[in-house]
């Protein structure tokens, strides 16, 4: 079998030094916002070429927290791509906020820029931009809106650590970003982590004491705040992977350079790339219209896919009063999406395997 993706072949790679920092955060002693906290906040605000990064629980609460900060509540919309995880909307909604979906563009998965500028009102207060599977959004239009209408950006980067554009990280290509460290992602822990990186200090110090139960001061509480804290242990785990990320993201650029130049099958409709520097791809991303054949003949030739993502937000239970609401585009790529295994650990066998089992697909 070629799983979708080995977990636990990643992280034996990393072995030797998890364990060695884990010991030492139990011969310390201190297993929350201590030293490993520090080094990573330092780390990955260098990395992402941001002044500020605050270590969360998870990629879910970065988002909540950015929007709690920002004081957005009832009646205020933030604007969003209609075909993102659910993620990205639940923390709006968890804020009071209303989610405004914005059709994707098809070639890149991403919110279409051009279609943003009609979804803006009066009550708009931020456009939340996701670099969904890996590559980043295209943002010249984005800034020039934001601008315009005094809009803040927030990205959710969750998919896309390390990935570029024009010469900057995602991270630093909005007024703030929440990343996700779940053990999937590029660059993943050994259970839930986040962070939330930002160039505005005000916002940094306000996130930062928000999610420690909105206290600076033990027992000084200045805000309503929330639990949400990275701990030592996946802290640690992500400062010795952490130097890695770029050496990963470049296998993985490989394997979906192969994949595009040699996959040849005129049922299948392959990822666009917008430049190369722009996706680490988390996700290598295929369409076609019978979808769910395709899948169990890749399964019953032992090749593992998944689903990103089956159902859209607006036909969830979950959003029932959406139901009634038709985004064709966000649709049809729920309909035909299917995702190929891609990590830094594939051998070029299991490659080769895919690429020729795809292209037998009849």
């Amino acid at each position: 079998m070629i799983h979708f993706l080995n977990l636990q072949k990643i992280n034996n790679f990393y072995n030797e030094e998890i364990l060695k920092r884990i010991n030492t955060i139990f011969e310390k002693g201190w297993y929350l916002q201590g030293d490993e906290n520090h080094i990573f906040n330092e780390a990955f605000a260098t990395y992402c070429g941001v002044k500020y990064a605050v270590g969360v629980a998870n990629g879910l609460d970065a988002l909540n927290l950015i929007i709690k900060a920002y004081g957005f509540g009832s009646d205020d919309e933030i604007i969003v791509p209609a075909n993102t995880y659910i993620a990205s909307t639940l923390a709006i909604s968890a804020n009071g906020c209303k989610p405004v979906l914005v059709e994707p563009d098809l070639n890149t998965y991403n919110i279409n820029p051009d279609l943003i500028e009609q979804a803006i009102t009066p009550k708009t207060k931020a456009i939340m931009v996701v670099h969904l599977y890996g590559q980043a959004v295209e943002m010249e239009k984005i800034w020039k809106l934001a601008e315009k209408y005094n809009l803040k950006i927030i990205e959710d980067s969750a998919q896309a650590h390390g990935a570029m554009y024009k010469g900057r990280r995602v991270g630093n290509l909005g007024d703030a970003s929440g990343f996700s460290f779940y053990p999937g992602k590029n660059l993943g822990c050994l259970g839930d982590g986040g962070a939330v990186t930002t160039n505005d200090e005000e916002l940094y110090l306000k996130i930062k004491a928000i999610a420690n139960y909105g206290s600076n001061k033990k027992y000084v509480n200045l805000y309503k705040g929330v639990n949400s804290r990275l701990d030592e242990l996946q802290a640690a785990v992500i400062n010795v992977k952490l130097p890695h990320l770029d050496e990963d993201n470049n296998k993985r650029r490989k394997i979906a350079n192969y994949y595009i130049e040699n996959i040849n099958n005129p049922l299948i409709i392959l990822p666009k790339l917008l430049h190369e520097d722009m996706h680490v791809w988390h996700l290598f991303v295929i369409r076609t219209e019978n979808r769910d054949e395709l899948q169990n003949y890749l399964k019953s030739n032992g090749i593992q896919t998944i689903i990103h993502y089956p159902i859209p937000i607006h036909k969830q239970e979950a959003y029932k009063e959406w139901n009634h609401l038709n985004y064709p585009i966000t649709e049809k790529i729920h309909k035909e999406v299917l995702s190929l295994p891609i990590s830094p650990v594939m051998t070029e066998v299991e490659v080769l395997r895919v690429v020729d089992v795809i292209n037998e697909y009849k």
